[in-house]
């Protein structure tokens, strides 16, 4: 089987390794070094970019970095973010110089993985053939790709609360220095239009046995994804069956700020609103079945709607969402 994941963020992450525990069950990265052979499953994840930024001269990529991190074994499973045992002694170092931007912090660890990205940018490599090699020390199971290799990022417009000016801000800023409490108007991906698709990301769609829409922020990691051109297009064309599921329980987002960041573009934190927004691919949209939690609902005419525990508590527990998301699209590894 060939499975394609559009993910983002730690829920993607942590999606993904649901993923490769149904395809590749029991995989260690730190004992398995097979390459998957000709017949045998293989998972392809096209990663959001619109997180990625440059910080003291060093580009972080924080979705792709969660993915190998986390399929790697090298997560900070409490934190759900950067690097297991990390040290601090570079962000004590530069806000004893008073560097600039001081509201985000680059733990020693993580720092090497940014450096090593930043050397390669700079040698004129691209960020897919760097995100392959650097995925070569983590060993993550699953072929991690970004969703482009050109420069594109999510910014926020908000009223600046100093001067009450609209301005756009990285998302990163809006995120961790703001937390999200600035009144926001609107998220705009700045650099998408004029993107193409990394090389493999669009043959990974058409080529795909299923699509699954991983359980991730739907505006600020997979709204990104697809404002790539060429990317929804290859969606909807696909003749594999694509299947989302909810990031949204009760009301609430599984992890995250997805219940803000729905409201800034008029929506709401349901099952219900998620599945519209993405929409049925008979229709305009990209959705042929959907995940939702025991007491969501959600009915979308062209939409196959599927109750199941969606709670990622476990290995085990993301394993079983996968194999019913593979369930409603008709296939079983």
């Amino acid at each position: 089987m060939k499975l394609t994941v559009l993910a983002g963020g730690v829920g993607g992450a942590r999606f993904l390794v649901g993923a490769r525990e149904v395809l590749r069950p029991g995989f260690d990265p730190r004992n398995d070094t097979s390459v998957p052979e000709i017949g045998d499953h293989k998972i392809t994840a096209i990663v959001n970019v619109g997180d990625d930024a440059w910080m003291h001269d060093l580009r972080l990529c924080p979705d792709l970095d969660s993915c190998m991190y986390t399929l790697g074994g090298g997560i900070d499973a409490e934190r759900g973010w950067g690097r297991a045992n990390e040290t601090w002694n570079l962000k004590a170092e530069l806000a004893a110089y008073g560097a600039k931007p001081d509201w985000f912090g680059l733990g020693d660890r993580d720092a090497a993985t940014h450096l090593i990205r930043s050397q390669m940018l700079r040698a004129g490599y691209r960020l897919s053939a760097i995100t392959e090699a650097l995925c070569k020390r983590w060993n993550p199971g699953v072929h991690l790709m970004p969703v482009s290799d050109d420069r594109c990022e999510t910014y926020a417009v908000i009223t600046d609360p100093e001067d009450a000016s609209q301005r756009a801000i990285h998302f990163q800023e809006w995120w961790v220095r703001h937390r999200a409490q600035v009144e926001t108007h609107s998220f705009v991906y700045i650099g998408a239009e004029d993107a193409s698709p990394a090389p493999g990301v669009l043959d990974a769609i058409s080529e795909a046995d299923v699509i699954l829409i991983a359980p991730s922020n739907p505006v600020v990691s997979i709204a990104p994804i697809l404002a790539i051109p060429g990317v929804r297009g290859a969606l909807r064309t696909a003749s594999a069956p694509v299947i989302g599921v909810s990031p949204i329980i009760g009301g609430a987002p599984l992890r995250g700020m997805a219940d803000t960041c729905l409201r800034v573009i008029g929506s709401q934190p349901t099952a219900q609103a998620v599945a519209e927004y993405y929409g049925a691919r008979r229709e305009t949209g990209i959705l042929d079945g959907w995940l939702v939690h025991p007491g969501d609902s959600a009915e979308v005419p062209g939409v196959t709607s599927r109750t199941t525990p969606i709670l990622m508590s476990s290995t085990a527990a993301t394993a079983a969402i996968v194999s019913e998301a593979l369930e409603v699209a008709g296939v079983r590894p």
